[in-house]
């Protein structure tokens, strides 16, 4: 853990490190380097699913079906991504893969975004960030379930519910401008799971369970294993030097380069692709960066 921390200023804004020109080139957006990212995944996932199809041995059904379920749940990334419209340079493109990405990964993007950006600007603070409303395992039991994916489940299916039905009053990050463009969207999306659901009851096939009900499920733990890293056992405050987790592992291109969080969280406008070349320079300033996310689960478990 690197433990060299620059404190933010007493008047609680972010600490300003790199130079304007160095930031200016750092926020480059790309629309290139998004589709190409984007195309990766999608081929991970239409192979993976292709494999399964035509596999007949569980030795080889199982761990494919791994991949092709986490390929649906790390949908999330470029969701996340393209809610800071940082995946692409063309802001309507953003906006459709991530309704796209929110579909295949049960989030929706314009709640999403909203929620997302809340989060950002209250970061760890009591009682503002709502990422809080959702507690962080306490002992080993919590932990096991919050890895299942059963407590992420169970939230998205209140969430869509009350959303869809117009019950907002709960989320104070959906401002009265924008009730109904989020109404709309969520009824949107699970309609078009109704139909996805209505055409293998037709046809008489699971494909709705098999295809992406099953996988995403599979998938789930593993991206719970990734996300819980991101700011369980980091301070409970403003500040982004010490309140965000960095992890280093050898395949941060998988989920979009999420694993750099706390320079995402310091800097949100830098794009994914950008990510690595601003740690090289932010990294002596945290004070959580950890080796690999074995480490950061002994560490949290070695808590309770």
């Amino acid at each position: 853990m690197n433990t060299q921390v620059n404190t933010r200023s007493a008047s609680g804004c972010k600490p300003k490190i790199f130079k304007a020109s160095e930031l200016k080139t750092l926020n480059a957006r790309s629309n290139r380097r998004g589709l190409i990212q984007l195309a990766g995944h999608i081929c991970v996932m239409v192979c993976s699913g292709y494999l399964g199809t035509i596999a007949d041995n569980w030795l080889i059904k199982t761990p494919v079906l791994i991949i092709y379920g986490f390929s649906f749940a790390a949908m999330f990334a470029p969701l996340h991504e393209c809610s800071h419209r940082t995946a692409f340079a063309n802001n309507r493109l953003n906006d459709f893969v991530a309704w796209i990405a929110g579909l295949l990964s049960f989030y929706n993007s314009d709640f999403y975004r909203r929620y997302h950006k809340w989060h950002h600007r209250y970061a760890q603070v009591d009682g503002k960030d709502p990422e809080l409303n959702d507690p962080k395992p306490s002992n080993f039991w919590e932990y096991l379930i919050e890895l299942s994916g059963f407590n992420w489940w169970v939230g998205k299916l209140i969430t869509h519910y009350r959303v869809a039905t117009g019950k907002l009053e709960s989320y104070c990050y959906i401002g009265e401008d924008a009730r109904e463009e989020v109404i709309r969207s969520t009824r949107l999306q699970l309609a078009i799971y109704g139909m996805a659901i209505a055409v293998s009851l037709i046809f008489k096939q699971p494909w709705f369970f098999t295809m992406w009900l099953l996988p995403l499920a599979v998938g789930q733990p593993i991206v719970r294993f990734i996300l819980l890293a991101e700011h369980t056992g980091c301070t409970n405050n403003d500040n982004p030097l010490t309140n965000t987790r960095t992890t280093l592992t050898w395949f941060p291109l998988l989920v979009w380069n999420i694993p750099f969080h706390a320079e995402h969280h310091l800097y949100p406008s830098i794009p994914f692709h950008a990510l690595p070349q601003a740690h090289q320079q932010l990294e002596k300033h945290f004070s959580v960066v950890e080796d690999g996310y074995l480490t950061v689960h002994r560490n949290i478990m070695a808590s309770f």
